[in-house]
């Protein structure tokens, strides 16, 4: 251990090359914080007097700040006026944890005191040196007034010094810093408080950075956590409502309602947007929007999430009639009805049993607008198609789902399914595809699912009637016929190997910064989560069990419908049009005719005579070919 005054000179010589090394200023400011510490002398008590704030800016890497609370705790500078962060630098508590401790720690900036508009600066992705500054650029060209290091979580901040650098000004929001590369959803509730249940949203900001950090919405609204089972793990899903619509980054529809879903047995990442991909492919009416992201919640990492639609009534998304309480009577009370079958339905407030004792949930009309006379009405609906789907079931929609479940080897597949009905039709529609974390392989119940000799649904998780309805409508010699159709249409049209590993491989690349800071956050890589069959050891490993999968299972289908894939001939590139012979000066042209290619001739009056010149008498025509048409005289 160097002596005392030796450690000082060493600070102050880190410090004077900082300066020296930096373009902007080291910053001061009012400090601000986290007040509580913890007394680690005295049994871990909480205190105001050790373990400060203060000692995170006092130039002395042996002193550190602790916090009494272990998570969400914060240390800062009040800058006075806004200023552009060029840089910022940090050491760990000098102690056997400390270096970890710094992983994943956020640096925020923000204009409001209370940190509410804040938005990530820069997030350390390693562990830091004891007795050592780590630096690292920012690239972010806001100003801010308020600036702050967010320590991890179950972190206790832990940090011996932190410090910024920049320079006075307003900057803007030419380019904002993305975490990891991808688009990031940064959170701030009223309050820090952390959504708890799903009913209550808890007023946030809620602000989204995308387009390689060209462009922010940063908007009030509401956050609570979503999902079903979902919700059991430490990384928790989320349901975020802005006040107003809004267009999220690419997505095609502008809505108040999105999704953030965790992902957290799905080690690699992406089941649920490799399931999206193929509904695209197999052409379903909607797909919802996904892509992942990055989310920070009050500060402090979360995760790798997807940000993707909200399922509910809307041009982009669903898109049918969104009823009104008045519409009860006539063609008004027929539509439109989006609803779920779902094994947890009992816990909604807006419901019902089918006659065959399937549960299923209404989605819209809304439960608190939903009048009894349409419940009444899409129940009896429903239940008149469990028992005459050839009436009231959309097969094309319906077989396509199922594809796609099959596929894909979800066993959730009908344990939650969406269903539509617009006004004025007589047909339920099946879609979108929804929930896909443990499929492509992913579930010990059914793990391998490529030895089984039936489909999937037949032992996976199903809700009430589907596996009799399912049965009974793909053993149907109409529907088994379709089934075979709409296989052999998206076989040629990308669900082949080399497509859908390209896939993969290219959404794996994407999120090769991310995942490692997700899996820092949950250090699961190496353990059983959820339904997990098997340990691959890394998340390539975890890639390349997907990618081993849909090998096997597209042949596996193939054989299960005895179909032969069959290359189609290439269509043939269209013949150049014949080139007209110059205009005479009597208006008559003298057409070349190409009588290889197919023409037809006209009369002068329009109407067709013939398809061969030599079978018409001498005369003026117009003959047509391609997509050229002229006057000829025909002389024999």
């Amino acid at each position: 251990m160097l002596p005392n005054n030796r450690r000082y000179l060493s600070t102050f010589v880190l410090s004077l090359l900082s300066v020296i090394t930096f373009a902007d200023n080291r910053l001061t400011g009012t400090i601000i914080g986290t007040t509580q510490s913890v007394d680690y002398t005295n049994t871990s008590a909480p205190s105001t007097t050790v373990n400060t704030r203060e000692n995170a800016f006092d130039g002395d890497l042996t002193t550190f700040f602790a916090s009494w609370d272990r998570s969400f705790s914060w240390v800062g500078l009040d800058l006075g006026t806004p200023h552009v962060i060029t840089r910022v630098a940090w050491s760990p508590r000098n102690d056997g944890q400390g270096p970890k401790r710094v992983n994943l720690g956020v640096f925020e900036g923000a204009n409001r005191e209370d940190f509410m508009d804040a938005v990530p600066i820069y997030i350390i992705n390693e562990n830091g040196v004891i007795g050592q500054l780590s630096s690292a650029d920012v690239n972010c060209s806001r100003g801010f007034r308020y600036v702050r290091y967010v320590g991890p979580s179950d972190a206790r901040c832990n940090i011996a010094e932190v410090e910024f650098y920049g320079h006075e000004g307003e900057g803007d929001d030419s380019n904002m810093f993305m975490i990891g590369g991808l688009p990031t959803v940064s959170i701030h509730t009223e309050g820090n408080v952390e959504p708890y249940d799903k009913i209550t949203d808890i007023p946030s900001i809620i602000s989204i950075i995308g387009d390689k950090g060209n462009n922010i919405i940063a908007q009030t609204g509401g956050t609570r956590e979503r999902g079903n089972y979902s919700r059991t793990f430490p990384k928790r899903p989320y349901r975020i409502k802005f006040d107003s619509k809004q267009n999220v980054l690419d997505a095609p529809a502008k809505a108040k309602k999105w999704t953030l879903i965790n992902n957290y047995g799905d080690k690699t990442l992406m089941r649920n947007l490799i399931a999206f991909h193929l509904s695209s492919v197999f052409e379903m009416p909607y797909t919802p929007y996904g892509t992942a992201v990055n989310v920070i919640m009050n500060g402090e990492y979360k995760g790798c999430y997807q940000l993707c639609d909200q399922i509910e009534v809307n041009k982009n998304r669903v898109n049918i009639t969104e009823m009104k309480p008045t519409d009860n009577e006539g063609e008004a009370l027929t539509g439109g009805y989006l609803i779920e079958v779902d094994a947890y339905a009992e816990d909604e407030i807006s419901w019902f049993t089918s006659y065959n004792s399937t549960r299923v949930t209404i989605k819209s009309p809304d439960e608190d607008e939903i009048t009894t006379e349409q419940s009444n009405y899409i129940r009896d609906f429903y239940s008149n198609m469990e028992n005459n789907w050839r009436t009231y079931l959309d097969t094309n929609t319906f077989l396509r789902h199922f594809l796609v479940g099959e596929l894909s080897g979800n066993t959730d597949t009908y344990w939650s399914v969406y269903m539509y009905k617009q006004r004025g039709e007589d047909k339920l529609y099946v879609g979108p595809v929804w929930d896909f974390d443990i499929a492509f392989e992913n579930d010990n119940r059914t793990y391998p699912i490529n030895n089984h000799t039936q489909w999937v649904y037949q032992y996976g998780s199903v809700e009430g009637y589907m596996r009799t309805l399912t049965t009974n409508i793909i053993n149907d010699n109409t529907t088994k016929a379709q089934l075979i159709d709409i296989w052999d249409e998206a076989r040629h049209n990308g669900i082949d190997e080399e497509s859908l590993l390209a896939f993969v491989d290219d959404m794996s690349e994407q999120l090769q910064e991310s995942q490692k800071l997700n899996f820092t956050r949950w250090d699961i890589i190496n353990q059983y989560v959820h339904q997990n069959p098997r340990i691959y050891g890394s998340y390539q490993g975890e890639v390349n069990n997907v990618k081993n999968y849909l090998k096997e299972r597209i042949t596996w289908i193939d054989n299960k419908l005895g179909y032969t894939f069959v290359p189609r001939d290439p269509e043939p590139e269209p013949e150049p049009e014949p080139e007209p012979e110059p205009d005479p000066v009597d208006g008559i042209h003298s057409l070349r005719v190409n009588f290889d290619l197919p023409y037809q001739v006209y009369s002068m009056y329009g109407q067709l005579v013939s398809t061969n010149l030599n079978a018409v008498p001498d005369g003026v025509y117009v003959v047509r070919q391609g997509g050229v048409a002229r006057k000829t005289i025909v002389r024999k």
